[in-house]
């Protein structure tokens, strides 16, 4: 990695000199650890079959929503950005990245492509319409370097542990020929996503379940020793963890006659909209159960309105920049699961929120008490530098450093992976300057708590 002139060393650390001196030591501490990264998307594929990234404007922008997302706001036109089945020229739509730019300045996006403008690819000058067909060829010419496949970036990122987001159906056949291949050094781990399988409104339940079920009967038993069967096959191929999506992270103790009638008419169609609720507060409970007895850790990530604008929707899929948050609530909707299984100790349940006033009022007060719970960082519009020092000053106080999940990337866009964990890095060490600088924490305690943010408390959390 290198750094370049707009990009400047103390970024993110505190502007007060002896403050960031602090700050600055307690990063250099940790710059170059590993990178843990649990949770994320990245394909396996890419890694197993060392897929080269075709332009910069694919690298940058048809693949990140975060990005698309603002410049579609912006008023271009998705079929101008070659979404949605359309063709369009790259090197055009990296100049509409260009002519935008400033659009971009404070936003966490902007940060993490400047990062990786300048480290990765030694780029010197910011991104502008005067700068962008230069940066594109500079770009364009480094993908056809061998050292710019994803395994050497792996390599060159530091990246110890890359998790992935994979479908309980999926052969796994990537991640086989990955665990096989003694080039890949990083552990490369899938995660059991159930969403589609836990909620008869998502249009795939149907197919999903059946081919689940794979012709057992259709009972409520059968459904969850298929769950289970299939969450024993990841164990088997390195899988630490489920991660499980909704709006609202219901849970209620099973009736196994009621889930059984809903699962029978949800597959027949029939199922209605209250029973869908049930059904998926049943499988949330459910999920947590079978964690207590197979050990993979729960992630829950709630609070987000996917698919928010349905024309969006029909033209270019899901994850296609227009999900939004909602606000949430952990403390009653968790209680059911909680009381039964929050002082099990194979249980651990990793609890995100885009609602951040979830942090001060239950994240921290739940993981405070039980031994189970971990407060999952500040995930998707929330992983950016000023709401880590939101976070961090709401949970603090209440359940310490140590109850946490260390940051989580959560992402797709490869190459942001370690501008994404740098920038956690550095937003910790500001936070811990400050403590330090007002008599609240000694030196050595912050340069021990820098350390164990990126290494021993992940570890903890996902059984790493």
């Amino acid at each position: 990695m290198t750094t370049t002139a707009f990009l400047h060393p103390d970024r993110l650390l505190p502007a007060d000199p002896a403050i960031r001196s602090v700050a600055r030591g307690l990063y250099e501490r940790v710059a170059t650890a590993p990178i843990l990264s649990p949770h994320g998307h990245v394909p396996p594929e890419w890694i197993a079959d060392d897929v080269p990234f075709a332009d910069p404007a694919q690298l940058f922008i048809a693949g990140d929503h975060y990005v698309h997302r603002l410049l579609h706001a912006s008023g271009v036109r998705h079929e101008q950005l070659g979404l949605g089945g359309t063709t369009a020229d790259p090197r055009a739509v990296w100049g509409l990245l260009a002519e935008h730019w400033h659009r971009f300045a404070g936003t966490a996006s902007g940060y993490w492509i400047n990062d990786v403008l300048g480290r990765v690819f030694g780029l010197d000058r910011e991104l502008s319409p005067a700068t962008a067909d230069d940066a594109y060829d500079r770009i364009a010419a480094a993908l056809l370097d061998p050292g710019f496949r994803p395994r050497a970036l792996l390599d060159r990122f530091g990246i110890e542990v890359l998790a992935t987001t994979d479908d309980p159906l999926d052969p796994l056949d990537a991640h086989r020929r990955i665990a096989e291949d003694p080039a890949v050094r990083t552990r490369v781990l899938p995660t059991f996503r159930p969403d589609a399988y836990l909620d008869p409104e998502n249009p795939a339940f149907v197919d999903k379940v059946q081919r689940l079920l794979d012709g057992l009967p259709v009972t409520w038993a059968a459904y969850l020793e298929a769950l289970a069967a299939q969450r024993a096959r990841f164990i088997a191929h390195g899988a630490v963890s489920v991660d499980i999506g909704m709006i609202a992270p219901t849970t209620l103790r099973t009736d196994p006659a009621d889930a059984q009638a809903i699962l029978q008419r949800a597959l027949a169609g029939e199922a209605t909209a209250q029973e869908a609720a049930r059904f998926r507060a049943y499988g949330l409970y459910e999920s947590a159960r079978q964690s207590t007895e197979d050990g993979l850790v729960l992630t829950v990530h709630t609070g987000v309105r996917r698919n928010h604008h349905a024309p969006t929707l029909r033209a270019l899929g899901a994850d296609s920049g227009h999900d939004i948050p909602l606000a949430a609530e952990y403390t009653e909707n968790l209680r059911p699961l909680l009381e039964d299984f929050g002082l099990h100790p194979a249980l651990h349940l990793v609890l995100f929120a885009m609602d951040e006033t979830l942090f001060s009022r239950e994240l921290a007060p739940l993981a405070g008490f039980y031994p189970s719970v971990y407060i999952g960082a500040p995930w998707w519009f929330l992983d950016a530098p000023d709401s880590i020092q939101r976070f961090r000053a709401a949970t603090t106080e209440t359940a310490g450093f140590y109850r946490g999940s260390g940051f989580i990337d959560d992402t797709r866009a490869f190459l942001s992976i370690p501008a994404r964990h740098d920038m956690a890095r550095r937003s910790d060490a500001a936070y811990l300057a400050r403590l330090v600088a007002e008599g609240r924490v000694s030196l050595a305690t912050a340069e021990r708590i820098a350390d164990d943010l990126v290494d021993a408390v992940p570890r903890t959390a996902f059984k790493l």
